[in-house]
């Protein structure tokens, strides 16, 4: 069960990372106020105030400087200038809605791992096609087009430009094969309009992407817009890891507790039936200490042996199901075998197995010869 938490929780993230930044950089819509500062020396003064989102644009000031800033950072692993543009992928008769995503590709590619997921044609090919562009696989076969195909985008800003299909990626999420792609950040500059310096979005990777959030708080200090972490952009999904991850620990803790009762059961039992031989133990010199050994070391032996065959036995049904394939955007059961765990559960039973063989040995080792003897 450990194993299957480990392998959700690292199957959910590689989902979230192959189309979420660690972090997000980005100009936060601001919210209006009032003109008129209240004081208290206007204490009659009554103001009425409709907060409304100022319209302002989105551009990220001096984008270069701020990449570059951002780079020279520590734990940083890689910057990627983004503008997003919303658009409308026309071929014929077909008008399908989605966002396209100008980027560096190389940038873009060593933080959500692209190439891997190219399935037609060359992702590189966007470097030298000024107007090409990559596609979701859902996007091409909605659209029946293939690479070297040319199909018309139109942007929110109305502006219209034929694009050339270099290559076609598939994530297997349908939400994002059906809706992205990716153009060069030139383009998708001229889409919306804007100057060659243009950028809407900074995205940053950082070494250890569960400290997102401290590096998003200081990034934010650093360049003076909102930065946002991936934990914050997918709340759900990390509610929903960390409840399953409860869950599963929760019904693996009570298994363990339920064998050691059992230990517990077999030892309280053989104390009952050997008091007798017990209490000739000791007439004969036996400390107590001898006599909790003895009965720890049996149930150290119980405890070995159950765990060798659970371990054989969870390593048999991981192997298994590790080769079972669901489908959809998890291919393959996520599962594996993980020693971290293992070691984890071992150290973590045995403790439970030593505790439970303590206590009967413990109230064997306070048995009385004579009063054993008298009855």
């Amino acid at each position: 069960m450990s194993s299957m938490t480990a392998g959700f929780s690292r199957s959910t993230d590689a989902s979230i990372f192959k189309t979420t930044p660690h972090i997000r950089i980005y100009k936060d819509d601001e919210i209006s106020s009032s003109l008129i500062n209240y004081t208290s020396a206007a204490k009659q003064l009554a103001i009425i105030v409709n907060p409304k989102v100022t319209p302002q644009s989105d551009k990220i000031i001096n984008p270069d400087q701020l990449v570059s800033l951002l780079k020279r950072q520590p734990q940083v692993v890689v910057v990627s200038p983004q503008v997003t543009v919303s658009v409308f992928y026309n071929n014929g008769q077909s008008l399908i809605t989605g966002i396209a995503s100008g980027v560096n590709i190389e940038d873009a590619d060593k933080m959500f791992s692209i190439q891997p997921t190219v399935v037609e044609g060359s992702m590189t090919d966007l470097n030298t096609i000024p107007n090409g562009i990559l596609l979701g696989s859902g996007i091409a076969a909605k659209m029946n087009v293939s690479t070297g195909d040319n199909i018309t985008l139109t942007s929110s800003r109305n502006v219209v430009k034929v694009m050339k299909v270099t290559g076609i990626f598939q994530t297997k999420n349908s939400g994002v094969d059906k809706t992205k792609s990716y153009i060069d950040i030139g383009a998708a500059r001229q889409l919306l309009k804007e100057s060659p310096t243009y950028v809407s979005d900074i995205n940053v990777d950082v070494t250890d992407f569960n400290s997102a959030p401290l590096y998003a708080a200081r990034f934010s200090r650093l360049t003076g817009y909102r930065a946002e972490d991936w934990q914050s952009a997918n709340q759900t999904l990390v509610a929903g890891s960390a409840m399953r991850e409860i869950v599963i620990t929760g019904i693996s803790l009570s298994i363990l507790i339920v064998a050691g009762f059992g230990i517990y059961n077999i030892l309280n039992m053989t104390i009952t039936q050997k008091i007798n031989d017990i209490a000739i133990l000791k007439a004969m010199g036996f400390q107590g200490r001898d006599v909790i050994r003895i009965f720890v070391l049996q149930a150290f032996t119980i405890g070995m042996i159950g765990l060798l065959l659970g371990c054989l036995l969870s390593w048999l049904f991981v192997w298994e199901l590790s080769k079972t394939y669901i489908g959809g955007d998890i291919g393959y059961f996520p599962i594996g075998f993980e020693p971290a765990v293992y070691l984890r559960s071992v150290m973590l039973g045995m403790g439970i197995t030593l505790l439970a063989g303590l206590i009967p040995a413990l109230k064997a080792a306070n048995v009385d010869p004579v009063s054993i003897f008298r009855k």
